[in-house]
């Protein structure tokens, strides 16, 4: 789970367009960067009031790793900006962090998102952009940098939800980090227009696409992967299988769970024409978890029988999230990826298994549904579900739901949007992607023009932002700087993984709605063995 939260709070992203007319710096850094550096103001932000501006040259070398990112090495020197203002009448104090890199800038300004409930994918982000030539900048949205929690924020003093910071975090603040990106770094190099981006993954993908939606000429290109978009409903959704689990008094080892999802890629790695151990279209698999009732595994040395209590509730996470009726109310996972972090188990001090929720969603319905820290999940029936997942919808969409199809103006904009997404996600299924997408497409008039402007590629195999077995992109950035800046619309991502043998095997993942499917001969193991068709 430490991974997952990791690869949450782990966000790099890129913004700018024309940038901001008042950029009042006299000194460029082609002439003095320390003096440049230092003259900086901040732009005038409506509905904001800036309380501060510090300014700081720091040096070159690397950036310590933290309980989110590793370290990043050999980062240049910039130019380390602060900028701190706050929302008359909301209480709050909101940070954004800019770094201009001294003499490496490549002519691009980079958003940095973030992960979870954290806003900032923290100075390794801002050090990942800088290292790139870009200048770029992050924002904590005022409220904590704790992705796991809101605990220090959620709720006001009178218990009641902390509506501004909330809405904070689903794109006020992104914006304002925007203008006040873009504006310093018109100044300090004295350019008036630069190329923007953003690339983000989970809550930095949903940010990516809330720019999209509502801020829609603050980014010329958004990369937005396994974005945590439709938050009111997949956030809630994530707590599913432990209420099945709850309800069934049937918790699972980690061993046994395992065992289904390697019994489902056993049943339908073939179904592409190549034994990989990835499933290409886990939507295809028929798998059915009942064929293993009776089926002896081995955990830990002591072997367990796999009973019909266990494979109903399988059954039930697989199917996804319903109403006691049976009626869908959102996706479950796909029968390729791990269970073991959504359908987490853990052992008491005397011995019993019990449930672990996913701490994110966890605390979404304790925080911001329940209003109370000490809600027992444990306790939820599939009727207390329902009307959870109804209240996050009812409360939540308009804020932070990010689900808008219609992206007119962002195409109108000229804006460029890649999202690739894992089909083994162990937390944002990848339906939800392809749902937002196939919405758009109604909006919009189509899959073609929907494609001139925004495109989906699904990664078989790949886990949440990364990892799994499948290939993961390489550079999805480069793909969409050339779109940008050369009209060159990606036809494929390029994507390689290497496996515990060191083989390395490389995939064009293809747009929506096209598979890498295999000619039939070459090495199964080569990119160039496959071509993208339906």
């Amino acid at each position: 789970m430490k991974r997952l939260l990791a690869l949450l709070c782990t966000v790099v992203a890129v913004s700018a367009l024309t940038a901001p007319a008042q950029a009042e710096n006299n000194t460029s850094a082609s002439d003095s960067p320390q003096r440049a550096c230092s003259s900086l103001t901040a732009p005038r932000l409506p509905g904001a009031r800036v309380t501060s501006v510090t300014t700081d040259i720091r040096p070159a070398g690397d950036v310590a790793a933290s309980s989110q990112s590793p370290v990043v090495r050999s980062v240049p020197a910039v130019c380390d900006v602060t900028v701190v203002l706050t929302h008359p009448g909301a209480d709050d104090h909101v940070t954004t962090r800019v770094w201009l890199p001294l003499d490496t800038w490549n002519g691009r300004f980079q958003g940095v998102g973030g992960g979870g409930f954290s806003a900032s994918g923290g100075e390794s982000g801002l050090a990942a952009a800088v290292k790139g030539g870009y200048s770029a900048a992050i924002t904590d949205a005022g409220v904590s940098t704790d992705g796991s929690t809101p605990s220090a924020w959620a709720l006001d003093s009178q218990g009641r939800v902390n509506t501004p910071l909330l809405e904070n975090f689903a794109g006020r603040s992104l914006h304002e980090m925007a203008v006040t990106g873009k504006h310093l770094t018109a100044a300090f190099y004295d350019r008036r227009t630069f190329s923007s981006y953003w690339n983000g993954c989970s809550t930095g993908g949903r940010q990516g696409l809330m720019m999209a939606q509502r801020h829609p000429q603050d980014f010329d290109g958004i990369a937005a992967a396994a974005p945590a978009a439709n938050w009111d409903r997949f956030i809630p959704a994530e707590i599913w299988p432990q209420v099945v689990m709850n309800q069934a008094h049937d918790f699972l080892s980690p061993c046994e769970l395992n065992a289904f999802t390697q019994a489902a890629i056993n049943a339908c790695d073939r179904n592409d024409g190549v034994a990989d151990g990835v499933v290409d279209e886990p939507d295809r698999c028929r798998f059915n978890p009942r064929a293993l009732i009776g089926e002896r595994v081995v955990c830990d040395g002591t072997t367990h029988r796999i009973s019909k209590a266990d494979a109903e509730a399988v059954a039930s996470i697989w199917a996804g999230p319903t109403t006691p009726t049976g009626l869908r109310l959102w996706y479950g996972l796909n029968k390729s990826t791990p269970l073991t972090y959504l359908a987490a188990t853990a052992l008491t001090p005397d011995g019993a298994r019990v449930g672990a929720p996913f701490p994110i969603s966890e605390n979404w319905i304790k925080y911001f549904l329940e209003r109370d820290p000490a809600f027992d999940t444990s306790a939820l029936t599939y009727a207390d579900f329902e009307d959870l997942f109804r209240q996050s919808q009812r409360e939540y969409n308009k804020i932070i739901g990010t689900d808008d199809p219609d992206l007119s103006a962002f195409k109108a904009a000229g804006g460029k949007m890649i999202t690739w997404h894992g089909l083994s996600d162990e937390l944002i299924t990848a339906d939800g992607t392809v749902d937002y997408r196939k919405r758009v497409e109604r909006a919009m008039g189509g899959a073609q023009r929907v494609d001139s402007f925004y495109r989906v590629f699904l990664a078989p195999g790949v886990g949440h932002c990364a990892g799994g077995n499948g290939p993961v992109p390489t550079d999805p950035l480069a793909a969409l700087v050339d779109w940008v800046e050369h009209g060159e619309a990606p036809e494929t991502l390029p994507a390689s993984t290497t496996t515990p043998d060191s083989t390395v095997i490389t995939r064009d993942l293809c747009p929506y709605p096209l598979h890498a499917r295999y000619s039939g001969h070459g090495p199964t193991a080569s990119a160039d063995s496959y071509t993208c068709r339906r």
